[in-house]
């Protein structure tokens, strides 16, 4: 049998390794030299300086100039508590109604779909447009508080935050799974909590990640209604310190990378250990 008989076929429009080695390396670079020239920028920027310095974050430490830095520590503080937020938001509203339709109204699933999908085809500045007035009313009740974004730019999330756990569900049969934790004498909560929820971890770590990483990098909303998150105190930060400014935008791509590495990590670590236990 010749060599070329021998080679496994190809499948549909599968990528040599040639090829995928190819494409991955662009990708990598494409990605790593924009981090390579902001790094360069933060920490190589004058010609006074040879080689790295830290110069510009020691004036962090500097009380005469801290009240430069101080509404971007409040962003930073002010974002974080929108994250929570808005993960909350997802867990508790989304979730449910996700599990809830597919286990028992499998009829609303596209309903769901569509409701989540459609800010994905709305601009968001036009979507910003819209909550002015609504948050002119909100804020009458709560004050201006920067977690109520939350509710705004929960909306905006909803399509990232949906698909991350529908990959996961297409791949159960959760039906299956509830009917035979509830044949063995298992309550509907005890079904979710210790079947359905287990099986959905990567989904929902997944899709808390991308609410992060989009509250983290959300600007559109938050200039809108005059607040202050992270974005806005970077772009007004950028005008005074741009190497500082530099320096926390290259460190929140790095965090979100790490955490990204890390569900992956425990995504192969769970599924290896499921197939070592079988």
């Amino acid at each position: 049998m010749s060599a070329r008989t021998a080679r496994a076929p190809r499948v549909g429009a599968t990528p040599s390794r040639t090829t995928a080695t190819i494409v991955l390396v662009l990708a990598a670079f494409g990605f790593l030299y924009p981090l390579y020239a902001l790094f360069r920028f933060a920490f190589w920027p004058t010609a006074q300086t040879h080689g790295f310095t830290l110069q510009h974050l020691e004036r962090l430490a500097d009380p005469g100039q801290s009240y430069m830095y101080s509404q971007l520590f409040e962003g930073i503080q002010n974002s974080l508590v929108i994250a929570i937020v808005t993960v909350v938001l997802m867990i508790v509203f989304l979730l449910p109604a996700m599990i809830l339709a597919e286990l028992r109204y499998r009829r609303l699933r596209q309903v769901i779909e569509f409701v989540c999908l459609l800010p994905i085809s709305i601009p968001t500045v036009v979507l910003a447009v819209g909550f002015v007035p609504v948050y002119q009313q909100l804020w009458h009740v709560t004050g201006s508080v920067a977690w109520v974004l939350a509710f705004a730019i929960g909306i905006i999330v909803l399509p990232y935050a949906y698909r991350p756990i529908q990959s996961n569900m297409s791949g159960l049969d959760m039906v299956t799974l509830a009917e035979a934790s509830r044949s063995l004498g298992a309550g509907w909560l005890a079904t979710v909590w210790s079947v359905i929820l287990p099986n959905l971890r990567r989904g929902i770590l997944s899709s808390a990640l991308i609410t992060v990483s989009v509250v983290l990098g959300e600007y559109t909303i938050a200039s809108f209604l005059t607040q202050n998150t992270f974005q806005t105190a970077l772009a007004l930060l950028q005008h005074a310190d741009p190497y500082v400014a530099a320096t926390f935008a290259l460190g929140a791509l790095l965090l979100i990378f790490l955490i990204l590495v890390l569900i992956g990590a425990a995504g192969t670590f769970s599924g290896a250990r499921k197939r070592k236990a079988a």
